[in-house]
């Protein structure tokens, strides 16, 4: 049995190294580094990919959730409702534009934002929701998007876990997540499902105004060189990251079917056993594109599950172990803990375990087998 990893870039890489070292060879080549024609080209594929009318790529995935929130002009004081159960930088971003984040509770089969939480969080310095598509499953979108359309407000879709997974509305339609909202943002770091080789980011929008302030933003305000029209940053998507990451478009969609099959092949494995939770798939099969494979661990000790599979060479993770409103830099008066009581309990059960598209058979054995020879002692 090969070493298991957390995430196989390397073993991924082996099957399209000559493809990607041709390609990085040719920006090379043609010193056309920073918004060159393979930026261009990944944009349009990506678009194409995504049905939706504008991509815009960007530095990385933090960004596209700041410069996001620039384009919709939102001011400092406005509130912005998202996730307590996510990574910070969800709420870092909002932080950072001296906006007020406002965290609420998340469900306990998805993990996702609760639609009830959310709802009466709304007040009247409420100006955008920014649902998660945690791990890799769509957040429920059609009741946000209502609710949203209810009290006028924006959405913005974190889609840094999820590209590629559909949402599927009541009616049997079809979206990709990330182009649901009013805008979505991605992240392309290595780990990902379409990840690159350093750092990356991409925002998304059908709203052609949107698109435009967005297109400025990204590059110092500028539309012509020089004249500067609006506050901008600096964050570009360079050419070597986007040739990686056209050739990995390509086979996005068999790279999610692999963490499918994966995720199917661990879920058989863990059916009836005690004290282990699968993970949730909400509605259809292709709403979940396995991010994260995250077990809910109940009436036992999740830490030293961890230890044991530490000390039998296997790799794990607990995202997130502590929730944003306990963190130093976010803690806030007007949180109660009996507000959180979902992710309160999730910090102590969740535990991924390795999910990429290189997972072998005999490795999830092993995996399955370490795990259920523990629970049953």
């Amino acid at each position: 049995m090969k070493k298991i990893q957390m995430v196989d870039l390397k073993g991924q890489y082996s099957d399209i190294k000559d493809e990607v070292n041709n390609s990085i060879q040719d920006v090379i080549e043609t010193t056309t580094f920073i918004n060159g024609p393979k930026v261009h080209e990944f944009q349009k594929n990506l678009e194409t990919y995504l049905n939706v009318k504008h991509v815009i790529p960007c530095a990385n995935g933090t960004d596209a959730l700041q410069i996001a929130m620039m384009g919709l002009g939102l001011k400092p004081g406005d509130e912005v409702i998202t996730a307590d159960f996510t990574f910070a930088a969800t709420v870092e971003v909002i932080a950072l534009l001296q906006l007020t984040p406002v965290l609420v509770d998340v469900n306990p089969d998805d993990f996702n934002i609760n639609i009830e939480a959310l709802e009466r969080a709304i007040t009247s310095k409420t100006k955008a929701i920014v649902p998660v598509h945690l791990f890799g499953q769509c957040a429920h979108m059609e009741a946000i998007m209502k609710i949203a359309e209810k009290h006028n407000l924006f959405v913005i879709e974190d889609n840094a876990q999820a590209i590629g997974a559909h949402y599927t509305y009541k009616d049997g339609s079809k979206a990709k997540a990330g182009t649901i909202g009013h805008v979505g943002a991605t992240s392309f770091f290595p780990s990902k499902n379409l990840g690159c080789y350093g750092d990356g980011g991409a925002i998304f929008t059908n709203d052609d105004a949107l698109a435009h302030r967005i297109r400025g933003i990204v590059n110092h305000g500028m539309y012509e060189r020089y004249h500067h029209d609006v506050v901008g940053v600096n964050s570009r998507l360079d050419s070597i990251q986007a040739a990686v990451l056209d050739i990995k478009l390509q086979r996005l969609d068999a790279y999610n079917a692999a963490r499918k099959a994966a995720a199917d092949k661990y879920d058989q494995a863990f059916k009836g056993i005690k004290n282990i939770e699968i993970p949730f798939r909400n509605g259809t099969e292709d709403s979940h594109v396995f991010h994260q494979y995250t077990l809910q661990v109940k009436h036992m000790d999740r830490d030293a599950l961890v230890k044991h599979l530490n000390e039998n060479d296997i790799p794990c993770g607990v995202y997130y172990p502590i929730p944003l409103h306990r963190q130093k830099a976010y803690l806030d008066e007007r949180y109660k803990e009996t507000d959180f009581k979902v992710t309160n309990q999730l910090v102590k059960e969740v535990i991924s375990l390795p999910m990429h598209t290189e997972l072998e058979d005999d490795q999830i054995e092993y995996i399955t087998s370490t795990i259920i020879n523990f629970i049953n002692g």
